[in-house]
């Protein structure tokens, strides 16, 4: 067997790939902490009361651009042992994606906040229960289009406005999409309900990971569909 042959297949087999997997979850969950921190400090700190849910709301903020950066790097990352660099994929994607990511996150999170405050104080407004149903089917549906348009404007380099449009055509579009990422929904509200908002950031790679995972079939059709042929990395105008 001669050097080249095995020089070519180091890194190609199983545990090579997902040794590389794991530094590059680790890695990026590292990113995410730092780039995350201010708000999810304040997220622990804060007392679980419907007072505090317009101020848990805007400890939110700096939770979308970290996660964009995540969806980024992970996208972006390499199989190949001696040239893993998720660290520097993550920083370049928070950087590049930053205001477009504010653009949809902002209007999201005060929506939610609206949603949140109506919710704690429904007996104090008199409204039906129905109503309060009705709100919470419109947080959630609000979360998976976040979630879609994370994914669209962390890897595609569209004008805000046309992202919101693409994200709300998935969410029926490609209902095996939604109904994937409302079950990842689930499993992040579950975690953090039974233990605390800091586990759930502390698996925020993976969640991150699985969002990706759940919307290849959506990232692929905007690719093919909206953006037009290039060499380098995937941008495109509607």
């Amino acid at each position: 067997m001669s050097e080249a042959a095995a020089g070519r297949r180091f890194g190609e087999g199983p545990l090579s790939r997902i040794s590389a997997l794991v530094y590059t979850l680790l890695v990026v969950e590292l990113s995410f902490l730092a780039a995350a921190l201010p708000g999810l400090a304040g997220l622990v700190l804060l007392d679980r009361s419907a007072g505090n849910l317009p101020l848990a709301v805007a400890c939110a903020l700096p939770v979308g651009p970290a996660l964009s950066a995540a969806l980024y790097a992970l996208h972006r990352r390499g199989r190949d042992l001696a040239d893993l660099r998720p660290a520097a994929a993550f920083w370049r994607g928070y950087r590049a994606n930053l205001g477009g990511v504010l653009k949809l996150w902002i209007p999201y999170l005060v929506w939610m906040a609206i949603v949140a405050t109506t919710l704690a104080n429904l007996g104090a407004a008199g409204v039906p229960g129905w109503w309060a149903a009705l709100l919470a089917a419109v947080a959630v549906a609000a979360t998976l289009w976040a979630a879609g348009a994370l994914v669209v404007t962390s890897l595609f380099a569209f004008r805000a406005a046309d992202v919101a449009r693409l994200a709300a055509y998935f969410l029926s579009r490609r209902p095996a999409v939604t109904l994937a990422n409302a079950c990842l929904l689930v499993v992040a509200g579950g975690v953090t309900l039974v233990a605390t908002e800091a586990v759930t950031a502390l698996l925020a790679s993976v969640l991150a990971a699985a969002l990706l995972w759940n919307t290849r079939t959506v990232v692929a059709e905007v690719e093919r569909e909206f953006t037009a042929p290039a060499a380098g990395p995937p941008t495109g105008e509607i």
